[in-house]
């Protein structure tokens, strides 16, 4: 989305006993209903991606809010 991802991310050690991945078993589901995800993970992420880069007005409210909030709480 146009970000440097280095800039972008503060990495911090973690915690003891994090889970390492998430994943989703979708076989009980499909074998009990016989339903299945409509798109994989990564379409699913294309399309959320493209919907926040077309949807900004619906967003970039949000997020001045939630700066100022951060900037009065915590002096950021």
């Amino acid at each position: 989305m146009g970000k440097n991802f280095k800039e972008s991310v503060d990495f911090v050690k973690d915690r003891p006993a994090h889970d390492r991945r998430y994943a989703v078993d979708w076989s009980k589901i499909r074998q009990e209903l016989g339903w299945k995800p409509k798109y994989d993970f990564g379409t699913w992420l294309e399309k959320t991606v493209k919907w926040y880069q077309e949807n900004e007005w619906w967003w970039r409210p949000l997020k001045e809010k939630q700066k100022r909030y951060f900037k009065k709480q915590y002096g950021k």
